[in-house]
């Protein structure tokens, strides 16, 4: 079963704090949203969302509250692709 199959994006995994805030941080911008808005509907200081968005230690239930305030969450996958995951990125040879 691939990625796609199961409705999870294609991307691979982010595995490391600093990945992740960046990824949190282009998510934000890209719904127009300030750190102040996420950090309000959050329930969170705006300060841990710039920790959260530059890699630091925040805690998961500020991660959660954040990825919630923007619509977005959590999915445990593979950190290593199966067989029908790097046919999707690299294709088949012919």
């Amino acid at each position: 079963m691939s990625y796609k199959e199961t409705g999870a994006s294609s991307a691979p995994p982010l595995l490391l704090a600093p990945d992740f805030g960046n990824a949190f941080r282009r998510e934000r911008k890209a719904q127009g949203r300030t750190q102040q808005w996420v950090a309000e509907k959050a329930g969170v200081a705006r300060f841990t969302i710039t920790q959260l968005e530059s890699g630091q230690n925040v805690g998961l239930h500020h991660i959660l509250a954040a990825l919630t305030a923007l619509g977005k969450g959590l999915s445990i996958v593979s950190a290593r692709p199966d067989y029908d995951q790097i046919k999707e990125i690299f294709g088949e040879d012919e």
